[in-house]
């Protein structure tokens, strides 16, 4: 009797269920649901092909037709005519988004070779060269990533000089152009405050940053040395002076000659005397014109006034001179006074405090053996690369180009109008970008970590470590800032830009310059680039490590030890410093 019950149950339920699949609400149900399924897949298609689809039919119904099919008729329906489309369309669009891709990057190149045309001083592109693109000269907008080296080099060498009657140079708080704006000098009050700045001195131009973001005492320290070396008056019988000339010996590298000057540059402090460089023979080549060949200022603006120079070689000249020792050299000095003297104390201990922000092996540095001379060779260095020479200038603003370029003329395009070049986009400078923004850095992809990978010969100073070693250390600072995806690459070996092709997900960028395949010494390297490419690159790579983000180096290496010194003299200091290694003499 329970088994006929049960049955009988199971015979209602399963009518009650046909009747229900047969009524017209439910088919409705089943024929929304199906439809949503068709138009996900059409969307999820539409989103893989970038295309645009197109029904075989329209699906028509009313309620007799619901009302005369079953479950089953209506599935078959939907799968035989709601989800039959075709790709009709997707062809055509297909076309179209090539035909637009070749036109941006046929833009993309024009600007970038007419931003790369107008580098070149000696070869301006004529009007044919923009009639060939439909384009003119004045319809080519500025270059965000490139620097106006001329005017850069005019404002710089007014912050270099002492105004008449004044103890400073016109160090103001007004950056860049500002200071020449009309309201300076037109208001009473105004240049009432100016004065007092000029007179303070206290706004060395080329320190950026807030004094927590430097290394402590960075603004005093560089104002002093600016004075020491730049006295009122040259002929002065107190004044006294140190000559010489840069390391010149086959295996000293570039990191080297710089350590070697800091010391000497120590040395004239502490006997309270103006140093004066010579023969730099890094610039002995044809790139460095006129006066500036052979000299340290073909790269960067000189350590002395131009007076100083001229009377310390009169001195030089003079027995009587040297005798009395107005005038010393190098040779006055034992080596190692030069290369592990005393540093200058005249500012007290200042590096007793340096922020810990050097991390080795994931451990903070909080101290070590040769703080002081951490501290001094950043001021030095960041003294003797105070302004960089339009030479030097122009040499950054091909490496950026070859670099960014690409990248610069995809964002400006991105704001232009899509008649471009054939619309003039000429127009008035405002005022705020002539004044307000003139101080501006060029543009480049920020963030930007840079990476100085030292290998090759280096190993019989360090321990040299693996290429994959400095990338954990940038997956390390990516892990905290995801944003970062681009690395400035300086290394001498091809295997490490070769390596780099290993992380994808990273953008990678370096100076286009041939590299070492396998183990020679820097020495037998350098030869093979000549003296000019070989000084030029390494100056390039690095003034980019140390305007960047991030920075990952190894110690051991004098370059990345010196590259340290001008991020922390660059308001780079809380940035952190990620160290493969230690120096050898920590």
């Amino acid at each position: 009797m329970e088994l006929v019950n049960q049955k009988s149950l199971e015979r209602i339920v399963s009518q009650r269920a046909l009747q229900m699949g047969n009524s017209f609400s439910c088919q409705i149900c089943v024929m929304g649901f199906l439809c949503g399924v068709c138009l996900t897949s059409l969307f999820l298609a539409g989103l893989t092909s970038l295309g645009s689809f197109e029904f075989a039919g329209v699906i028509s119904f009313s309620k007799d037709t619901w009302s005369n099919s079953s479950s089953d008729d209506v599935i078959n329906m939907v799968t035989d005519n709601g989800c039959k489309y075709k790709l009709k369309e997707t062809e055509r669009w297909t076309e179209t988004r090539k035909s637009n891709e070749d036109t941006d990057d046929e833009h993309v190149s024009l600007l970038y070779s007419a931003w790369a045309a107008l580098l070149t001083k000696t070869n301006i592109p004529g009007p044919e060269f923009f009639q060939k693109y439909g384009a003119s000269k004045s319809s080519i907008p500025k270059a965000p990533h490139l620097e106006n080296c001329k005017s850069r080099t005019k404002i710089n060498e007014r912050l270099d000089k002492r105004l008449k009657n004044e103890k400073f140079p016109p160090w103001t708080s007004w950056k860049g152009q500002l200071d020449m704006h009309p309201a300076s000098t037109a208001n009473e009050q105004v240049t009432n405050f100016r004065n007092e700045d000029i007179s303070s001195g206290a706004y060395p131009p080329w320190i950026s940053g807030s004094d927590e973001e430097n290394h402590p005492l960075t603004r005093k320290v560089q104002r002093d040395i600016w004075m020491r070396q730049h006295p009122i008056n040259c002929r002065d019988p107190s004044v006294r002076f140190l000559m010489a000339d840069w390391e010149k010996p086959p295996g000293f590298g570039i990191g080297a000659q710089l350590a070697g000057m800091i010391g000497l540059l120590a040395i004239a402090i502490n006997e309270n005397r103006v140093l004066v460089t010579g023969y730099y023979n890094r610039a002995d080549h044809d790139g460095c014109k006129g006066s500036s060949r052979s000299s340290w200022s073909c790269y960067f603006f000189p350590e002395t006034s131009q007076e100083c120079r001229d009377y310390a070689l009169e001195l030089m000249a003079s027995k009587e001179a040297r005798e009395k020792g107005i005038i010393t050299e190098k040779s006055n000095y034992k080596t190692k006074d030069i290369w592990v003297g005393r540093i200058p104390r005249v500012w007290g201990e200042p590096w007793s405090y340096l922020q810990p922000t050097t991390v080795i092996n994931g451990t903070l540095i909080a101290s070590h053996r040769k703080m002081d001379r951490r501290w001094w060779r950043a001021q030095a260095i960041r003294y003797l690369m105070r302004f960089q020479t339009e030479y030097t200038c122009d040499l950054m603003n091909e490496a950026r180009h070859a670099a960014f370029g690409r990248d610069a003329a995809k964002i400006v395009l991105a704001s232009l109008s899509p008649k471009w070049p054939k619309e003039d986009t000429k127009r008035m400078e405002s005022d705020i970008e002539t004044f307000v923004w003139s101080n501006h850095k060029p543009w480049i992809p920020r963030p930007l970590l840079s990476m100085h990978v030292r290998m090759g010969d280096k190993a019989c100073e360090m321990k040299v470590v693996e290429f994959k070693e400095y990338m954990h250390l940038a997956n390390q600072i990516r892990m905290r800032f995801p944003h970062l995806k681009s690395i400035w690459i300086s290394t001498e070996m091809q295997d490490v830009i070769d390596k780099s092709k290993l992380y994808p997900h990273w953008k990678f960028y370096y100076t286009n310059v041939t590299r070492q395949v396998g183990n020679i010494t820097m020495a037998k390297y350098e030869s093979s680039l000549g003296r000019k490419t070989s000084t030029n690159y390494p100056i390039v790579n690095f003034l980019m490590a140390s305007d960047a983000d991030f920075f990952v180096g190894v110690l051991g290496s004098t370059w990345s030890f010196l590259i340290d010194g001008m991020r922390n003299t660059g308001g780079k200091v809380m940035a952190g410093y990620l160290s493969v290694n230690k120096d050898r003499f920590w």
